[in-house]
């Protein structure tokens, strides 16, 4: 056990308040891939404690120092948290409640009510011992369920009881808070045992080698759950499906057909017709009154990193097709199994291999070769496990990358990646990258000096601090757009993700999440009024918005000389998918061209286009229904009223109501047969 001081507590009731009538240590490690990256320890003293949480995971992770007071039953009503956030942004946050009044600031703003008794508060930049409060208060509260502070509520269910090699815990899932549930384990006395997650679990000290048990638990708790949603709602129909009166995106032409009926036999499209005057569908036909909307094939996000709980939210977001860019390599087969059986929900999976260096900034995802013929023997491995691509991360060793790629090609694979660590993109093209990973990858290679080290925040602060005063007419702008050229170079361009870090301001809803944002869980909604960066001054503050212009700039640039720019995010909510595509708009792309780069040209550079990207007969039945026409405006993407993918039928409406969030459009409504 991890307690140095022998904590003398008692049980509230007999629902686990975690009360102290001496001094205790609770000392927690932060494991991601069996490595230790991070350390939380909390000293509780009576009605006061103090947390020190920090981490360092693949050069960023959150570095805070807590102090709570508690009341009576157990509630903070004084909590201040400062520090630095995953990205260094400065934290600064407190709740204060005395004498009936509430009082709050965070990144996300400031606010007060009155209240008489202090309501539990949700922080913006608190640890995971948040959590364990957290349910300790609502396993107190009348059906597990408790109003918080800012808004909002929160909910508690239990979901298994087991063990931890001799120590009894229960499982439990808290939603409300954020987009996904938190699952986290509790000991017998009410402490935190552990916070559960695919990628990061923190977990009491002692416990460390139990790790992977607590992910296969974790795991199987959101399978179960997730198997159970996609029974209720994946809507299947053994007869033909007639979706009326809609206009089709033609990726070729650019262009919305006529109207017409699309017909749909199992998970195929049987045809796409004008139908006849008078004509009346079959009796055995489900039928959908498209009301004049556009029918598109499926969206894609060219850079994701999936978890179980992603396929919902890319579903209803209308992305029927996601690369994997970097993975747990077990969970990813596993996940891509079960979701090409149709036993969880998601979309179509293209995995790529992550292969790393070794160094103080490794990534704990993918394989770490110490050796280059170690190196060789994962991209076979990845090959033989079907992964159509390798991704190269940032502390891979830059004289291993052409031989590495060499293989790959041998194998038919593609090669991509970040431009390792005192590499330049130019060299990374010459030795056989196919691809750059992000925008911010390429450009560092005009901003930064040969011993720079891109492992480090910088690959963020170089774009804010330079890429502003950046001649995109340079000869070193143009000599790597030329090379690209030459080698038909892709960029994998996330450009949502440089705007979100760039662009975040304290306290303020950014362009792309204003759309969608109100409809979110408070915690979610407060995370993004955040700034994932300081500034220095007004100054440095003004370069890394115009920094964001810059980019826009250059993307029209790449499109104009012919690059090949793919769609992604980085990201796993699909509501960043959309915005992508807002961006390219933005950037003085046509909307029509962006629907054809968001849809067919993603398949045909997989090598799919053959059977998907586009509505015509024979092809696999993966497209969306959108009331408007979004060849004039992509932001009419954000209204889906109907997805296909593989001839699995689905409603945002219905994903986003089991999901706890309001949602966007209606539903499309069937008539005929049901069954």
């Amino acid at each position: 056990m991890s307690r140095k001081i022998t904590r003398l507590g008692v049980l509230i009731g007999a629902l686990c308040m975690h009360a102290w009538a001496g001094a205790a240590t609770d000392e927690y490690s932060v494991i991601s891939a069996k490595e230790k990256v991070g350390s939380l320890i909390a000293n509780v003293d009576s009605t006061k404690v103090e947390i020190t949480y920090e981490v360092s995971n693949n050069g960023r992770g959150p570095k805070v120092r807590e102090q709570l007071t508690l009341n009576d039953a157990g509630i903070p009503t004084q909590w201040t948290i400062k520090g630095k956030s995953l990205f260094g942004g400065a934290v600064d946050e407190q709740f204060t409640w005395q004498r009936g009044s509430a009082q709050w600031r965070a990144q996300d703003g400031k606010g007060s009510a009155r209240m008489s008794q202090p309501k539990l508060y949700i922080t913006n930049d608190g640890s995971p011992w948040s959590y364990g409060l957290y349910a300790r208060m609502l396993l107190k509260a009348k059906d597990r369920t408790l109003d918080v502070a800012p808004s909002g509520s929160l909910r508690l269910e239990e979901l298994q009881k087991t063990h931890v090699g001799d120590v009894p815990v229960t499982a439990y899932a808290i939603t409300g808070a954020n987009l996904s549930p938190e699952i986290l384990l509790l000991a017998a006395d009410g402490s935190l045992f552990a916070k559960l997650d695919s990628r990061e679990v923190l977990v009491r000290k002692g416990f460390e080698s139990k790790v992977e048990q607590l992910q296969t638990l974790e795991r199987n708790l959101r399978v179960t759950r997730l198997k159970e949603m996609q029974q209720r709602l994946a809507h299947r129909f053994d007869t033909p499906i007639r979706i009326r009166n809609v206009r089709v995106y033609d990726p070729q032409t650019e262009k919305l057909s006529d109207v017409v009926s699309v017909v749909v036999y199992r998970n195929r499209i049987s045809s796409v017709s004008v139908e006849p005057a008078g004509f009346k569908p079959p009796a055995d036909e489900v039928v959908i009154d498209g009301n004049g909307g556009t029918l598109l094939a499926g969206l894609h996000d060219m850079h994701s990193h999936n978890s179980d709980e992603s396929g919902l939210f890319y579903l209803a977001a209308g992305v029927t097709t996601v690369r994997d860019l970097g993975n747990d390599n077990a969970l990813l087969l596993d996940l891509t199994q079960r979701i090409d059986q149709g036993e969880l929900p998601g979309p179509r999976i293209v995995r790529a291999g992550l292969i790393e260096g070794r160094s103080s900034y490794s990534a704990r995802i993918g394989r770490i070769p110490e050796t280059l013929p170690e190196a060789i023997d994962i991209v076979r491995w990845y090959s033989d496990h079907g992964y159509r691509q390798m991704k190269i991360y940032n502390s891979f060793n830059p004289d291993w990358v052409a031989p590495v790629a060499t293989e790959a090609h041998r194998l038919g694979m593609r090669v991509s990646g970040h431009v390792p660590a005192f590499m330049s993109p130019d060299r990374a093209i010459r030795d056989g990258y196919d691809e750059i990973n992000h925008i911010n990858q390429l450009v560092l290679g005009w901003l930064i000096g040969p011993q720079e080290d891109t492992r480090t925040t910088l690959r963020l602060t170089a774009m804010g601090e330079r890429a502003a005063t950046l001649d995109l007419n340079s000869e070193k702008v143009r000599n790597t757009i030329a090379l690209m050229k030459e080698h038909k170079t892709a960029l994998d361009t996330t450009m949502v993700i440089l705007e979100r870090l760039l662009a975040s301001r304290a306290g303020k809803v950014q362009a792309g999440d204003a759309p969608y944002l109100d409809h979110m869980p408070i915690g979610y909604q407060r995370y993004r009024k955040r700034s994932f960066v300081d500034f220095k001054n007004h100054e440095e503050d003004e370069a890394y918005l115009i920094s964001v212009e810059k980019q826009l700039e250059l993307m029209k640039k790449l499109y104009s000389e012919g690059i090949q720019m793919l769609p992604g995010t980085d990201d796993t909510t699909g509501f960043t998918v959309h915005r992508e595509l807002e961006l390219y708009q933005k950037a003085g792309i046509p909307a029509a061209r962006v629907l054809r780069m968001a849809t067919y040209d993603c398949e045909k550079y997989l090598g799919f286009e053959q059977s998907l990207g586009s509505i015509a007969a024979g092809k696999l039945a993966d497209f969306i229904l959108l009331p408007g026409d979004p060849t004039k405006d992509v932001s009419a993407v954000r209204q889906i009223r109907l997805v296909m993918k593989d001839g699995l039928l689905y409603f945002p409406s219905e994903i986003y109501e089991a999901l706890g969030i309001k949602p966007f459009a209606e539903a499309a409504v069937l008539s005929g047969p049901t069954s």
